[in-house]
């Protein structure tokens, strides 16, 4: 049980690495002079091309983890797990991407209250 709730959180964590890029990869990637001139609908086509790859790893982490298929986690479970797992990928992509991002208190704040959702979610 201990290894499906691992590798389904370590695709979690891959999915939304790629699910990161794919939605927000496009706001850095305007930098480049051959990207900042593509019209919407290829960067469009390209995120949802990036997107792609995030159900790959998205849809078995799901199957796997899912209670009903022999996992560990319940349907909530998953989707609290995946949150948090969200914004700790999105947090550490922008503030070492985006030199205008900052972390500031009200985000811990935000943080600590995530926290406490997966406390929640997962109490008995």
């Amino acid at each position: 049980m201990f290894a499906k709730g691992f590798y389904a959180v370590a695709l979690l964590i891959v999915s939304n690495v790629f699910m990161t890029f794919a939605w927000y990869g496009h706001l850095k990637m305007k930098e480049f002079s051959w990207f900042s001139t593509l019209p919407l609908i290829a960067v469009i086509a390209i995120s949802w091309g990036i997107a792609f790859f995030e159900y790959c790893f998205q849809v078995p982490a799901n199957r796997i983890g899912f209670k009903e298929n022999g996992g560990p986690f319940t349907l909530m479970q998953l989707k609290v797990v995946q949150e948090v797992i969200t914004l700790i990928v999105f947090t550490i992509f922008s503030t070492l991407s985006f030199k205008t991002e900052t972390l500031k208190w009200n985000h811990l704040a935000a943080f600590v209250c995530l926290i406490l959702a997966v406390y929640f979610v997962f109490k008995k």
